[in-house]
């Protein structure tokens, strides 16, 4: 069985081995001991706990997992070339990861939040030569996307990786909606996640525009409700809430 080395173990790292552990062996590279073993408890399986001090990645296939601003320290404290190195740090660039630490390959990978459900949109770009290797590894969290350029992940980042965020914001608008009109909260919430779950299957095989004919008829209900969306700019918003957070990902 391969061994796939995580550096990092904080929550991502967790559901992506969650997605792994049946087909890979596990092991983790951290500061605290104790959280490893945390760590280990939480996944369920025996895995490897090593120190990150001189830790040697030689040869390894690694997935980086820490936060963005210990990149500089955390390469200092490894040793060794890695077999490849593929990091799920958001606004991290190609460059600056090549620049710190040793590997013969390196992929971007971005996540996002339905990992731990094993529902994750993942978008992939880096060395090409791994395309289908890193589809077949970030594919145990969900779907992947392989896409050509930086920028082209740092946009889907600002998509699927922020989406969860947008989606709750909405989620929990309509629930207040319904709640003002007078339904019980508990039974406004249970409607929402109906409505979400069923939709999330719909959607993959119905464009949204034909989705929104079918379901809006002439003078109903759907008609006015969606027209209150448009008075408050709602499509202009997402438009712009993408194109901040893509602004925001070529700064980090």
């Amino acid at each position: 069985m391969d061994t796939i080395t995580f550096i990092g173990n904080g929550n991502m790292a967790l559901s992506i081995a969650q997605g792994l552990k049946s087909s890979y062996a596990i092991e983790v590279v951290g500061r605290d001991m104790k959280k490893l073993e945390a760590y280990e408890r939480a996944l369920g399986v025996s895995i490897k706990k090593h120190h990150l001090d001189a830790f040697d990645i030689t040869d390894k296939t690694i997935l980086l997992c820490i936060k963005p601003a210990n990149v500089e320290e955390v390469a200092l404290r490894l040793s060794g070339t890695a077999r490849v190195i593929f990091s799920v740090l958001a606004g991290t660039s190609l460059n600056k990861l090549k620049n710190h630490f040793n590997s013969h390959a390196i992929v971007r990978a971005m996540p996002n939040l339905a990992a731990s459900v094993g529902k994750s949109m993942t978008t992939l770009t880096g060395d090409s030569a791994f395309k289908e290797e890193s589809g077949r590894l970030l594919g145990a969290i969900g779907s992947t996307l392989w896409l050509d350029s930086e920028k082209e992940i740092d946009i889907a980042t600002a998509l699927a990786g922020s989406g969860p965020a947008y989606l709750a914001l909405v989620a929990e608008a309509l629930v207040d909606g319904a709640v003002k009109q007078g339904l019980k909260r508990a039974d406004a919430m249970t409607a929402m996640q109906g409505l979400f779950d069923g939709f999330g299957s719909i959607i993959q095989t119905i464009h949204p525009s034909l989705l929104k004919d079918a379901v809006m008829s002439p003078g109903g209900t759907t008609a006015a409700g969606y027209g209150a969306l448009e008075d408050g700019n709602v499509r202009a918003s997402c438009i712009n809430a993408i194109e901040k957070a893509y602004q925001k990902a070529k700064e980090l």
